[in-house]
């Protein structure tokens, strides 16, 4: 008699919307192979820091001490990956756009109708995950030609569109955001949850229960006291995170300088975290990308006390190489960083948290802020989604970054192997 299988992306449904993923069954196992895989991620995130890096000041000697501008995250470094040696092969084009284009698409900037493009990792993944995807963007814009409107100096996402890239604008205001988001949930979340959700979906269990073998029983009814447990989880989690004042904040200003705006980056930039924290906590989205500027990165720090208090841009390279300043930026953008996964990991879903089941992508679009280079990427890693192993450092010794965007999509599900130009690509990096 043929064994009982099931697809690893069944879900038991119920009335309406209502849908229970399943845990790892035998059931779902080739007949060949007698070693269960890793749970895919159920979530990815992708944050985008503009300029590079002081790639001296950022590659750590282990993962025990991190290095000066990795230093914000070492609470959380069994929770990272620090990967090294990567190079973005597929950056080819304007020294600046170029790499906005091919971070999360793995292809050619447009030229001459040179490259194929293909939707950006965040579009793929909003389909492999099942979530509209969340982007959002912070003091995004600046560049003086581009303002206002999308453009590869500012934009990471792409959708495929014929034979051209369609370049996707992010979300920019924090106040219209926060209310699409959570202006419609009911006064206090538990009245979201009346209803248990696994009402709809008891006799579809029944009948899967009756075809599964004695373990197989034993994993899905372990599987739903969990989501039982997550429901009562959520009823505190599910709620609008707060919202801040503002009102001084431009969000739409392009290339226009407005201090009041540059002063309140740090304010909307962990409003947008929260946010996006909290979305996937209400699975209002599985999958975000937040970009703290566009790749010409025009406007100031003033929080940070730099010399001149100059625009980011002039310490990349406008104003000269300033190494010193630049760390202290990057820095900053680590602590952010760290704030980000700190409120993942503390959401707690019934015995893991929101961390354990994401992956977290973090990059630019170059190497070094002077000479634009793009071998060698400052890229990191966070999360256990899929079997990701945090606490360790690898090197890739000169392998292309579309290998990491084939790698991502393996740790979510997705089993391709090229993703991107093909030419780069030579499949999935080992050991992830």
């Amino acid at each position: 008699m043929k064994p009982f299988r099931l697809n690893r992306r069944a879900v038991l449904r119920g009335a309406g919307s209502v849908a229970i993923a399943l845990p790892w069954l035998e059931a779902m196992q080739p007949v060949h192979s007698a070693h269960a895989a890793a749970a895919p991620a159920r979530r990815f995130v992708a944050v985008y820091t503009p300029g590079g890096t002081v790639l001296e000041n950022w590659t750590p000697s282990s993962i025990a001490e991190l290095s000066a501008i990795l230093a914000p995250l070492k609470p959380l470094r069994a929770r990272l990956v620090v990967l090294e040696g990567l190079a973005m092969k597929s950056a080819v084009g304007e020294q600046l756009q170029a790499g906005m284009v091919a971070w999360l698409t793995g292809c050619r900037q447009m030229r001459n109708g040179a490259a194929v493009p293909n939707a950006s990792l965040d579009q793929v993944l909003s389909e492999v995950l099942g979530k509209p995807p969340l982007p959002q963007a912070v003091r995004w814009g600046t560049k003086a030609s581009d303002a206002g409107q999308p453009s590869p100096y500012n934009t990471i996402s792409y959708a495929a569109s014929g034979a051209e890239f369609k370049l996707l604008q992010p979300a920019l205001d924090p106040v219209a955001t926060w209310q699409r988001l959570f202006g419609k949930l009911p006064a206090g979340s538990d009245t979201v949850w009346k209803q248990s959700i696994l009402d709809g979906v008891m006799a579809r269990y029944a009948k899967l229960s009756s075809r599964l073998g004695g373990g197989d029983r034993q994993r899905l009814e372990r599987h739903l006291d969990l989501v039982r447990s997550l429901e009562q989880t959520l009823k505190s989690h599910c709620a609008p995170p707060a919202l801040p004042d503002v009102s001084a904040y431009q969000p739409s200003l392009g290339s226009q300088q407005d201090a009041a705006s540059d002063a309140a980056i740090p304010v909307v930039g962990k409003l947008m975290m929260d946010m996006l924290v909290m979305a996937m906590s209400c699975e209002l989205t599985n999958v975000a990308t937040l970009q703290w500027a566009d790749a010409w990165a025009g406007y100031t720090l003033p929080w940070l006390d730099l010399p001149g208090g100059e625009v980011q841009n002039y310490y990349e390279n406008n104003g000269g190489f300033d190494a010193a300043s630049m760390t202290k930026i990057c820095t900053w953008y680590s602590s952010q960083h760290a704030y980000l996964l700190s409120q993942m990991a503390a959401v707690d879903l019934g015995g893991r948290s929101l961390l354990d089941e994401s992956v977290v992508f973090f990059g630019s679009q170059q190497q070094s802020p002077a000479s634009h280079t793009k071998t060698d990427m400052p890229f990191l890693l966070a999360g256990g989604g899929g079997g990701l192993q945090g606490g360790r450092i690898l090197n890739f010794e000169g392998k292309s970054h579309n290998d990491l965007l084939v790698s991502l999509l393996n740790l979510c599900g997705d089993g391709r192997t090229v993703f991107g130009d093909e030419e780069y690509c030579s499949g999935p990096l080992p050991g992830l």
